[in-house]
């Protein structure tokens, strides 16, 4: 609302109070309004939000057989408190601290060895020229996805066992064979090998999706300035996709000692326990083969609160560094 000067034909500028005044007859929607207007989204984000909730925090529940000498038959009401009993057991037992020491070791060469590769191979298609060979390269990589575990154990074991093809062609050259299958010292590159090979086509998504959003003037620009490669590598392409990196390696450590189940599970036996148990399939053998679940989730807690405090202090970090990482300061 505006005044009119008296004399002038000049008018003010409208102040706080009419705006206040001119504001004050407008109704705001109400909430129920808005859920109204916006119905449609609501519902197809319902399936989502109960998923979350049944499968993520309904199964938080699970932790609580942690403190109980837990029967199934008698459920979480009916069986019986022991405190912190399963963890004294667990900080104490020799097979836990075997299990954590293979989980560390085998989550620090993923971390090294596997996390790099997926953007390695996201630059590398993504300098490629062609459409039809990138597509083409894209569908190849992205295969060995949506292959079980069981038949890439298999492939591997085909290739690298001890009848296998390389040790066939080895030993047509004259040469003895070599022991990768079962031998516990190439357990660690061999788990990673697979992953690589398995996942690493499938991981590049996230990271074409990145570099499909570089402006092409800043490429433009630095091949002007005498940039080579290298430099528009590094100078653009890398810090236009940091954001990304980082989030993925922060949510990586949060699952550090996750490292699978199904891969370790089938492979366990030909290496033994010593070299093969982690804290996926300690969970399991102790828990569903046992019968011991409180001990079993007593282990699955420890292995959350590790990833809870990874993801808050790599998140802690990411912030000191100028990045947003999983939730903003």
């Amino acid at each position: 609302m505006t005044r009119v000067r008296g004399g002038t034909g000049r008018t003010d500028p409208p102040t706080d109070e009419t705006r206040g005044h001119a504001g004050a007859g407008r109704s705001r929607p109400s909430h129920l309004r808005r859920i109204r207007a916006d119905r449609v989204l609501l519902a197809v984000a319902l399936p989502g939000l109960a998923y979350f909730l049944v499968f993520h925090y309904g199964a938080l529940f699970g932790n609580v057989p942690a403190f109980q000498d837990y029967v199934p038959f008698l459920g979480i009401g009916g069986s019986q408190w022991v405190g912190l009993a399963h963890f004294e057991r667990m900080f104490g037992d020799p097979t836990f601290w075997n299990a954590v020491k293979n989980t560390l070791v085998i989550a620090a060469l993923q971390l090294v060895f596997f996390f790099p590769a997926p953007l390695a191979l996201a630059l590398l298609l993504n300098s490629v020229v062609g459409d039809t060979i990138r597509r083409f390269v894209q569908s190849v990589v992205y295969l060995p996805h949506f292959l079980s575990w069981v038949i890439v154990i298999a492939l591997f074991q085909q290739m690298l066992g001890g009848a296998g093809v390389v040790n066939g062609w080895l030993s047509t050259l004259g040469f003895s064979g070599i022991s990768i299958i079962g031998n516990p010292d190439a357990y660690g590159p061999l788990v990673v090998a697979q992953l690589i090979w398995k996942e690493c086509g499938w991981a590049t998504i996230i990271f074409l999706a990145a570099l499909s959003q570089v402006d092409e003037q800043q490429y433009e620009a630095a091949a002007l300035d005498g940039a080579g490669w290298w430099r528009r590598l590094w100078h653009v392409t890398l810090p236009a996709i940091r954001p990304v990196i980082v989030l993925l390696l922060v949510l990586r450590l949060g699952e550090f000692l996750s490292i699978g189940f199904e891969q370790f599970f089938l492979q366990r036996q030909s290496v033994g326990p010593e070299t093969g148990e982690v804290l996926e399939t300690l969970v399991y053998f102790t828990g569903f083969a046992n019968g011991d679940f409180g001990y079993a989730a007593a282990v699955g807690l420890f292995k959350g609160v590790i990833g809870v405090v990874l993801v808050y202090t790599a998140n802690k970090v990411a912030h000191r560094l100028g990045e947003q990482g999983v939730y903003r300061a």
